[in-house]
């Protein structure tokens, strides 16, 4: 039976902060800055070197990509965590172009988000062998995959406005056309129902620093569909993707498991608050989380456009295509997000005019929703955001 939602008492939220920007940066798990002193003190301070056997360092990276995967619906042993998200998207789409050598387009979206965007472009370069990357319209994609086409690979929700590809839909068109699948999962972990056994494609990357609530740098993930693991050739071949890296053999011999598509050292610090972070997740059940995270963002869209007809919904008004976020269009968004989050209702922007909003029900109820959008109403209102603090865009929106 699933717990109850919201789990306040499990997370360290300032006083007078309403936190709707967990799909940027999740909050801080309570037990997480105590695990890492563990790790500092007693681990790496006690037991030195010897702690990569005696503390289970090692085995790190697969224990906590197996408890990532209850939550994705991967089996155990599929799902590798470390390195960077880039680095999981670099190796699954070097991967997925090998096992269709004679085909050269790469397909994704022009919503998707720009790393995986870049990626493509680098190893594109790098490759010099021809290879296309196309990016049509979101909604063109499943019309846009055809027999030229080695890979598909889609963020599965929309960083911007909060668009839910179909999964199932679009895998299957893609495997009818003989192409490979991969699902960025970036916006999907921990934030809505998600089934990769189900939706047989065949990889899946993710970060676990938004709804995982890992921290910010919290490593990757990347999850192999267990069948075609042993076909799968890293074009990052690491030391510690290697079948015996203490063999010290000078030339290459991938591990027959996912763990081939480990790379460098693990984060130990990181893994080891993204595994307390991931307690959080014990007893919830992921429909009854995404009922609730519709809950709470079909209220606020009920609430802020009844309060601020200036903005304009940017987000899908089918709660069934849309992910755990909201977003809204305006001409000073920018600013007027500064403003309110001077307020203490913290969000963020996305250029050229989105104010982005994240529902997490872990930590989120409706009282706090309703709140946040009374203070929006009071910033637009007023104007608060023409205020001349608010002008200047910082490094990070």
């Amino acid at each position: 039976m699933g717990v109850s939602l919201p789990r306040k008492d499990l997370f360290e939220i300032p006083e007078g902060v309403i936190y709707l920007d967990g799909n940027s940066l999740g909050v801080l798990p309570k037990g997480a800055a105590a695990r890492a002193t563990h790790v500092i003190e007693q681990e790496w301070g006690g037991q030195l070197i010897r702690a990569w056997n005696v503390a289970g360092w090692m085995d790190l990276p697969r224990v906590v990509g197996d408890r990532i995967g209850q939550l994705i619906g991967a089996p155990a042993g599929s799902v590798a965590t470390g390195d960077t998200l880039s680095i999981k998207v670099y190796q699954a789409l070097a991967a997925a172009l090998k096992m269709r050598p004679d085909r050269r387009v790469i397909l994704s979206d022009n919503g998707n988000f720009p790393s995986d965007l870049y990626m493509a472009q680098g190893l594109i370069g790098t490759i010099d062998k021809g290879y296309a990357l196309r990016t049509p319209a979101p909604e063109d994609v499943a019309d846009a995959i055809t027999e030229e086409v080695a890979v598909v690979m889609l963020t599965h929700v929309d960083y911007r406005s909060g668009r839910m590809h179909d999964m199932k839909a679009i895998t299957e068109k893609a495997h009818a056309m003989g192409a490979v699948m991969i699902w960025d999962l970036a916006h999907s972990a921990g934030a809505v129902p998600v089934d990769m056994a189900a939706s047989n494609a065949e990889f899946a990357v993710g970060c676990s620093y938004k709804y995982l609530n890992g921290g910010p740098g919290a490593p990757a993930f990347i999850y192999a569909r267990p069948d075609i693991i042993e076909g799968v050739q890293p074009a990052l071949s690491g030391w510690l993707g290697h079948d015996a890296p203490f063999a010290m053999e000078l030339g290459y011999r991938p591990a027959m498991a996912t763990e081939r598509l480990r790379v460098g050292t693990p984060p130990i610090l990181q893994l080891a608050v993204l595994q307390e972070a991931l307690k959080a997740w014990d007893g919830v059940d992921m429909d009854d989380l995404r009922k609730a995270s519709l809950a709470l963002s079909d209220c606020f869209i009920r609430e802020v456009t009844a309060r601020c007809p200036e903005l304009r919904l940017a987000s899908p008004t089918d709660p069934s295509t849309r992910g755990s976020q909201v977003s809204f269009a305006f001409a000073h968004s920018y600013a007027a997000m500064q403003a309110l989050i001077a307020r203490g209702v913290i969000g963020d922007f996305r250029a050229p005019d989105i104010m982005r909003f994240g529902f997490t029900p872990l930590y989120l109820d409706e009282g706090d929703v309703i709140r946040a959008a009374e203070i929006l109403e009071e910033v637009i209102k007023t104007r608060a955001y023409e205020a001349p603090e608010y002008q200047t865009r910082s490094r990070v929106t």
